[in-house]
């Protein structure tokens, strides 16, 4: 390994805890990630000269509170502290720092900090972005990059989502049982959207996206960390590992899209699958279905099919209709139809979505699929109509491309009419 990589790696994974005890202390954002990153700097010159601490997370979160304590007494004309040196040997006292972080330190500091970046104040985008910078580390250059805007417009997005955190009245104290349920199904919310982010790019996008992919995979390891026997941190982790292994496959060398029934089987990421498979398999064995768990199962129905005609689509119709059950929502009505077609034709399939059409008005994925429906038919004028619709709707330019292939083979149908 590089001489300073395993540095880096330790940082990186120290991160979101030796954060988030800070944040506990100095109950202030731009405090504990200003101690964090002073912590890092004296890490890289300590580190590499003397090896790794026994404990690198009680490492940072030391030299990272004295650091920060010893900026504040400066600006408040008090007595500074002792040289460097000796907040540097840290003797016994980062050993007692370690026992002092329980499991249940580690995991409500880490809550919290999510938690605080998901504040409901905030817009989705500015959460995500907030996540991204301060749980995961990720420079603001990066961030910028993935949701395609300038590195000053985002370092502004996540200064003003730092400022209506810090205007509003957040609670530090250890979260009660109740309230920890809330915070973790608000916390893999964030982290699917992280992961949405990142999977929904298409065609150009899809190189400085794709990334989000894998931290939203790491983020969901570490929630698992904390919570290793809950199924639905079990069924989230699935999900994400089962969406991801398609990565390879679901687009060509132009950026068009390749749907799932076209998709190269050979270039599915079968270490992926097989962690996926294995994580869903062990959470429906607690009896406890959830949404992520669902929708794991289906990916897993896709991903243990050998060839598109080996689907089980029957079981993938009846796990969308547990999904309706569980959360009920037009989108998921939608992702029910296409294994209704399967199973039933296109005709039951049209029926199952045209009364969601008003409220599914401004929604690329609906016009495209009852566009689907509608040529299956041999209704191709309100296929047309349909298509031309999602693609005033599409949000990347390989989603218009995909549907404008669509309106070609309309075109060819009609002038061999």
């Amino acid at each position: 390994m590089n001489d300073t990589l395993w540095i880096d790696t330790a940082l990186t994974a120290a991160r979101p805890q030796a954060v988030g005890a800070l944040l506990r202390y100095f109950r202030d954002l731009d405090t504990a990630e200003e101690a964090f990153q002073e912590a890092c700097l004296k890490a890289l010159k300590s580190w590499a000269k003397n090896g790794p601490p026994r404990d690198p997370t009680a490492w940072l979160i030391f030299v990272g509170r004295n650091s920060a304590i010893d900026v504040v007494r400066r600006q408040a004309k008090h007595q500074a502290l002792p040289p460097e040196e000796q907040l540097s040997d840290l003797g016994d006292t980062e050993s007692a720092v370690a026992e002092k972080m329980d499991v249940a330190d580690y995991r409500d500091d880490i809550l919290r900090l999510l938690f605080i970046c998901c504040h409901p104040d905030l817009p989705a985008t500015q959460q995500i972005a907030l996540a991204l910078r301060i749980v995961s580390g990720l420079p603001v250059r990066q961030i910028a990059r993935a949701f395609l805007v300038s590195e000053s417009a985002m370092e502004q997005r996540i200064t003003r989502a730092k400022a209506r955190i810090g205007a509003g009245d957040l609670p530090f104290e250890t979260p009660g049982p109740i309230e920890r349920a809330e915070r973790l199904a608000v916390v893999s919310a964030m982290v699917y959207l992280i992961f949405n982010e990142g999977y929904s790019a298409g065609g150009s996008e899809a190189k400085a996206r794709f990334p989000l992919c894998d931290e939203a995979i790491r983020l969901a390891r570490l929630l698992l960390r904390i919570f290793p026997t809950e199924p639905e941190i079990m069924g989230l982790m699935a999900l994400l590992l089962l969406q991801h292994a398609r990565a390879a496959a679901r687009f060509d060398a132009d950026g068009a899209i390749i749907l799932l029934e076209s998709q190269d089987r050979s270039r599915w990421n079968r270490q992926m699958i097989a962690e996926g498979l294995a994580l869903i398999d062990k959470a429906m064995r607690h009896r406890r279905p959830g949404p992520y768990q669902i929708q794991a199962a289906i990916a897993a129905l896709h991903a243990r099919a050998a060839r598109p005609e080996d689907t089980d689509w029957r079981e993938i119709e009846l796990l969308y209709a547990a999904l309706e059950t569980h959360t009920p929502s037009p989108v998921v009505t939608l992702n029910r139809a296409v294994a209704v077609e399967k199973v039933r034709g296109p005709a039951d399939a049209l029926a199952l979505i045209e009364p969601l059409e008003e409220r599914l008005s401004g929604y690329f994925h609906y016009f495209g699929v009852k566009g689907g429906l509608l040529m299956k038919l041999g209704r191709n004028e309100e296929a047309r109509i349909a298509f031309d619709r999602a693609i005033s709707l599409a949000n990347t330019a390989a989603e218009a491309a995909h549907i404008r292939m669509h309106l070609d083979q309309l075109a060819q149908t009609g002038a061999s009419a």
